[in-house]
Formats: structure tokens, sequence, C-alpha cells
């Protein structure tokens, strides 16, 4: 089946970005064309693939897939890895379809809960369709802390962000304008940028599948890193806490003094004096200082990056 239509007329756009995905890129593809495309035929689809800087085989098999499916796919190749955000940002400026779909390559998201999102927003209207997780069939450790971390993330930020968090979701060209419009402004493209526009949302929910080819490789320290650039793009909530903090323990040195002060007054010395009292000081405060500073450091490093205006990934070449 060919898709004869011109870049216009193109109603939906699937990205996926991918990073060492070469055992799943061919299965993926067969489910999106006999599940989703072949079961939507009035809509006229594009497939873009992002090799994010892959360093095993993706590419290649990437191009043997467009050898044979030209009309569907596109691919862009980044110069190296820039990580999934920048991916797929890249993914959606070169979108076309008036409804744009993101899924993960290694196959832990079902590509069949596409027609339901495609039915969200060309029947029902929704600007934006995510997929919820149910269900994670992953190990104990990042089924808790995703857990708690998205818990988090919606007391400090939006309340109506999904309780267990999406990677998996369809967004209209509305809030896709909207979208790169902040990413063109400093931004970091997330999840919590979709629920920030404003527009109701389409919650679908499915279970999260265990990844059937090769390891993630989205590790402890960079899932820790996303969290913490999350939390510090979309709430002042730290700096808050510092000023608090630095209430507190203001309020304890005063009343410190106060105590050493009236004790002395009293002719009955505080046991104040001493080495470990003093360096039992020095280090609580010093730490303290040196955490304020560094969370103050992130919020002015996220200026300069706003101020400097650098790309957030490089193509190094697009086969169209």
């Amino acid at each position: 089946m060919r898709n004869n239509q011109s870049d216009k007329n193109i109603d939906v756009s699937i990205i996926a970005p991918v990073y060492f995905n070469q055992e799943s890129l061919n299965i993926l593809f067969d489910r999106i064309k006999k599940n989703v495309i072949e079961k939507n035929l009035g809509k006229t689809f594009e497939l873009i693939f992002i090799d994010d800087g892959s360093g095993d085989n993706s590419l290649n098999v990437l191009l043997d897939l467009k050898k044979d499916y030209p009309e569907y796919i596109k691919i862009i190749k980044l110069t190296r890895n820039f990580g999934q955000g920048p991916a797929i940002t890249a993914g959606l400026r070169t979108a076309k379809g008036q409804f744009i779909i993101s899924i993960d390559a290694d196959l832990q998201d079902p590509p069949e809960l596409m027609n339901e999102m495609i039915q969200s927003h060309f029947s029902e209207g929704f600007e934006i369709a995510v997929g919820i997780r149910q269900e994670r069939k992953e190990s104990l450790y990042r089924r808790a802390g995703s857990s708690l971390w998205y818990r988090i993330l919606r007391k400090l930020t939006f309340p109506q962000f999904p309780e267990k968090g999406f990677n998996y979701f369809g967004i209209g060209k509305k809030v896709k304008d909207m979208v790169l419009e902040d990413v063109s402004n400093g931004s970091q493209l997330s999840n919590v940028l979709i629920v920030w526009t404003g527009f109701p949302m389409k919650n679908l929910p499915y279970t999260r599948q265990s990844r059937p080819h090769g390891k993630s490789r989205f590790s402890l320290l960079k899932k820790i890193h996303a969290m913490f650039d999350s939390l510090v793009s979309f709430s002042f909530f730290p700096i808050r806490v510092m000023t608090v903090l630095g209430f507190i323990i203001s309020f304890l040195g005063f009343g410190y003094a106060a105590l050493i002060f009236f004790s002395k007054l009293l002719g009955n010395p505080f046991p104040y004096k001493g080495w470990v009292p003093m360096m039992i000081l020095i280090l609580v405060l010093s730490g303290f200082q040196m955490l304020m500073i560094g969370i103050m450091g992130e919020y002015i490093w996220r200026t300069l990056d706003i101020a400097r205006k650098r790309s957030t990934y490089v193509i190094e070449k697009i086969f169209e």
C-alpha cells in the first residue's frame, strides 16, 4: 500500500528515537504497519526514526527498511547521542502530520495503542493523548523509584500530571507548536512541558512490558539528572526550601546564642567550648551553604543556557 499524499496532507506522524535498538526495529515497524497504518486506511502516515548516536547496527536496519518502504520512512541521523528529549525534538521539527505520536523503539509500549490516540484526536478533539502505565513489568526498584518520583512531581508542579507518568504520547499541531516554541526559548522537551500547555488530555491505560531485546541504557544517574532537571525547570520549590531552612538555622543560631548568654549570666556556664561542637557547627553550616550555592547554580546555569542559544542536537544527515 502506497502513501502517495504530499507532506501537506499527512495526517499522522510517528516519531521514534532509536538508541541501540537494532533487534526491535523490524518488529516495531511491522506492528505499526499491520496494526495501525492498515487499520486506519483513511489516514496518511509518515514514520520518522531518529538515530540518537547508536553504536550498533540500528542505522543499517533502518536504511534497509527505508529501501522497502520509502513512502513511509524518514530517518534522522544525529552526530552523537544527545538524549531522548533532543532526539524527540528533532523528530517534532521534521514531522508534517496534524497529529504526532512519539513511541520508544524498545517494544515496551504497545504500538496498537496508537489507534486509540488517533481516535481521541480526530474523533474526540483531544490535543493530547498519553499512554498511562497501569502496570510495569520491570524490576521492583524501578517501579518503586518511578512511582515515588512522579508523586513528588505531581505535588510540586502540576496536580493533573499522570500519577505513574508517561513517555508514550500523541499531540496535535497546536501543542507541538507551543512545545517547540518553548524549547526554542531554552526549555528542555519533557512530558512535564506537554502537561504545562494546559490542553485537555486523554489518558489511555496500558501495561508496560519488560524489554524483549537488549538492556536499557537509561542509567540511574541519567534518570536522576532528568528528574532533577524537570523539577528545577517547572518549580521554585528548591529555592523555597533553602529560604525556609535559612530561617530555621538563623532561629536556631540566635536561640543558641541566647542560651549561652543567659547561662553565663546566671553563673552556670553552658558547655559550648571545645573542638567537637565547633566542628559540628562548621560542617553543618558550610554543608548547607554549599547546597544552597549548588541549587542556585542550577537555576543560573539554565539562564546561561537560554542566553547562548546553543542547539540541543546536531543532525548529521536526513534520509527522506
